[in-house]
């Protein structure tokens, strides 16, 4: 591996393995983030679940019959992030009650995003392939109820979507997204949804704060998309060398830098 491509991973690395999102979020609302969960309402986290599910399949939906390749070098972060200001903005003048609304247009967006970067790494997004490639993106810097110490890292959730992927893609490809009660599709969003809801979690409990506001949620989305583009440089770049090296060189060298 090049020196110039070990540096690239090395970057990769520092957005996969360091996301601090909560860190970030602590710094907009002034207070520990412990005491921002209060805020949240009871068995408001089986809400949550429901509504992460709800948007990345739709997400997915639009993704596979809307966004298609195009030719420009660099991707459109500045102008994805305005979008999302935007839509934290309403939604954080309506308050939590609003989530709902605001989550699945702020996934879109996302996922667009997400694409935007694939492309700028060498992906073809017309390819249903890259596409749930950019799905596994909501999967990156979140956790799951279920995992352990060894199961938190990027390769190892990578690891743990493979099949799921694999099988959603073939299942795309024969069938398209029309049958939302497919099993295996089913499966896929779950999975990845059990991660995204744990980084909506702590963006709703941010929003939740009474001093937020309109503003504030507007900022909160700002980090939200800052976050998960940072997750899908961070994975494209991985993608890109594993294309030219190989899954396990770039796996190995991964660990060692």
């Amino acid at each position: 591996m090049t020196q110039n491509d070990i540096n690239r991973l090395m970057c990769a690395k520092s957005l996969l393995e360091n996301p601090g999102l909560a860190a970030r979020l602590t710094n907009v609302i002034g207070m520990p983030f412990e005491k921002a969960f209060s805020y949240l309402p009871e068995k408001w986290a089986g809400l949550i679940q429901t509504i992460t599910q709800k948007s990345l399949t739709h997400a997915l939906d639009v993704a596979v019959k809307t966004i298609d390749h195009h030719e420009t070098k660099s991707s459109r972060d500045a102008f994805h992030k305005l979008l999302v200001l935007t839509s934290g903005g309403v939604g954080g003048a309506f308050g939590l009650p609003a989530l709902a609304v605001e989550l699945p247009v702020t996934t879109v967006i996302m996922f667009r995003s997400i694409a935007d970067i694939a492309r700028s790494e060498g992906e073809n997004i017309r390819m249903v392939e890259t596409k749930l490639a950019c799905l596994e993106v909501f999967a990156l810097g979140g956790s799951s109820e279920k995992d352990d110490a060894a199961e938190s890292g990027y390769f190892a959730i990578k690891a743990l979507l493979a099949r799921q992927v694999s099988e959603a893609a073939k299942y795309i490809l024969e069938r398209g997204v029309a049958e939302k009660g497919s099993p295996v599709l089913v499966r896929l969003i779950a999975s990845i949804a059990s991660r995204f809801g744990a980084t909506v979690s702590q963006k709703a409990a941010a929003s939740a704060v009474p001093v937020i506001g309109a503003a504030g949620g507007a900022l909160i989305n700002s980090i939200f998309m800052d976050h998960f583009q940072n997750m899908a440089r961070g994975h494209f770049i991985v993608r890109r060398l594993e294309k030219h090296y190989g899954y396990e060189e770039v796996q190995k060298m991964y660990v060692k830098v």
